[in-house]
């Protein structure tokens, strides 16, 4: 196993770590907030899974980018929610079980929609982006669902185990991405003035802007589920979309990918701070 692949596995396993946090405090309703929503649900589906990947199609072809930031935007646009963000939610004021809910309901529709919206793609944009569905399947249940499913099972049976090691193991997870993610840009760093250029900052700054509109106007009327779609639309999954990006990379350059998705995942906090804040003071001045 060489340096980059141990990287990338740091990076799987804070993801898992977080999710397993979670779990430790989620309950079966937040679980299944959006399956007994089927309008927010269906909601959620067009803004993640159907209108952004159309997004990240017309920006490729506006920006002519390089395949590696190609490839990393379109990947990025068919992932699934980051664990990390029923956090950004409570900053925001969002509602804590849509948050958690959505992350899980995502999770388990990507194991279908991932396979064929990359097929969609062969067909329209004329490139090849292959993934076994048994792999997308493996990495869902690896990074979100059986964590998951392991904290929930042990706030059920060992509480106060549970109620102990929440909080260090979300804290964990926290920080062992970004600097997963600094190591990935290191690794990268010969490389990165190629990710950079033609645009791309500027295409993920209007992606990420995009998303934040798109998710939060088909958030709904309720103003804190409004603000979770708006988050959870424009911050996607860097251990699924790397996965898939690196099973699509380019001969002679592994770490363009993997490094291309770690900016974006950069860029995207940065550029929802502002949005944050505004949620924040905004909900909170409705209380």
């Amino acid at each position: 196993m060489n340096a980059r692949e141990l990287v990338i596995l740091a990076l799987q396993a804070s993801i898992i770590v977080t999710v397993f946090g979670f779990g430790l405090r989620a309950t079966m309703e937040d679980v299944m907030y959006v399956f007994k929503r089927p309008a927010l649900l269906l909601r959620s589906v067009l803004a993640m899974f159907v209108v952004m990947p159309i997004v990240a199609v017309v920006l490729a072809k506006v920006f002519d980018f390089r395949f590696a930031v190609e490839a990393a935007l379109v990947v990025l646009s068919i992932s699934p929610v980051p664990p990390l963000l029923p956090r950004r939610h409570d900053k925001a004021g969002g509602k804590a079980s849509y948050g958690l809910g959505l992350m899980v309901t995502m999770a388990v529709l990507s194991m279908g929609v991932i396979p064929l919206e990359m097929k969609l793609l062969d067909m329209f944009y004329g490139r090849s982006y292959s993934i076994q569905p048994e792999a997308i399947a493996k990495i869902i249940l690896t990074a979100a669902v059986l964590p998951l499913l392991a904290g929930m099972l042990c706030n059920r049976f060992i509480p106060k185990l549970a109620a102990l090691v929440a909080r260090p193991a979300i804290l964990i997870g926290e920080w062992m991405l970004p600097i997963a993610g600094v190591a990935i840009l290191i690794a990268a760093h010969r490389a990165l003035g190629a990710v950079l250029g033609d645009g791309t900052l500027v295409a993920i700054v209007v992606f990420v802007a995009i998303a934040l509109v798109v998710g939060h106007w088909l958030g709904g009327p309720d103003p804190y589920e409004r603000e979770v779609l708006a988050l959870s639309t424009a911050c996607r999954h860097p251990g699924i979309a790397i996965a898939i990006a690196t099973a699509n990379s380019v001969p002679g350059e592994p770490n363009l990918v993997p490094a291309a998705i770690m900016v974006y995942l950069l860029v995207s906090l940065i550029s929802t701070v502002p949005y944050v804040k505004w949620q924040a003071k905004r909900l909170g001045a409705g209380k």
